[in-house]
């Protein structure tokens, strides 16, 4: 059972969590201050630092908490998917909805472009990377199962779908509305299975 000093913790961590996310949303990354989450929690800045670290780390968090949130909506719908071009279809329709117009998406950008060279964010970086190659490599090595996909190396060839959807990702948020992007994406997926798949 959680004491209520670790419960008021807890809850002081999910406070500061969640004003810091609408103030980088609102401000971006780079305006927003420890300051400036402060004075929208009332919390200290002793306290913001214990249960963070620094402002990088709570950003990363809220970058963590954004990807639990694509993985739980991910499975809650994968089942209805009955092949792996059902499922890739599926991915590219999550993409857009969840993450091309997500608050947190142009802050990312910002803390990429300051952060990506400090050890922790390098780190976080890669493990983030590796769950990505490591979920498309099931589903692509589930797609060879099946003979959906043709024999290959699946670590490469999830490297290859990552690439290709990360950069689908950027071109849609930058220059295209939304209806645009979902054809953007239906057109990747179907260009990815034509290369990808069964030799004919």
């Amino acid at each position: 059972m959680m004491s209520n000093r670790r419960r008021q913790g807890e809850q002081t961590k999910r406070k500061v969590a969640e004003a810091a996310r609408e103030l980088f949303a609102l401000k971006g990354y780079t305006a927003t201050s420890i300051e400036d989450i402060v004075a929208e929690t009332g919390s200290s800045k002793g306290n913001i630092y214990y249960h963070f670290k620094s402002k990088e780390g709570l950003f990363l968090y809220l970058l963590d908490e954004w990807d639990q949130e694509w993985l739980t909506r991910w499975e809650e719908r994968e089942d209805a998917f009955k092949s792996v071009r059902d499922k890739l279809v599926g991915l590219a329709r999550l993409y857009v909805e969840h993450d091309l117009n997500h608050p947190l998406s142009k802050a990312c950008d910002e803390f990429m472009a300051q952060e990506s060279d400090k050890n922790e964010v390098k780190a976080e970086s890669e493990r983030y990377m590796a769950k990505r190659i490591a979920f498309n490599r099931k589903l692509l090595e589930e797609g060879m199962r099946t003979g959906e996909i043709r024999t290959d190396d699946a670590h490469l060839l999830g490297l290859v779908l990552e690439a290709w959807m990360m950069g689908v990702g950027e071109i849609a948020r930058r220059y295209i509305n939304e209806p645009s992007a979902i054809e953007l994406y239906m057109k990747s997926v179907e260009v990815f299975l034509e290369g990808a798949g069964p030799s004919k």
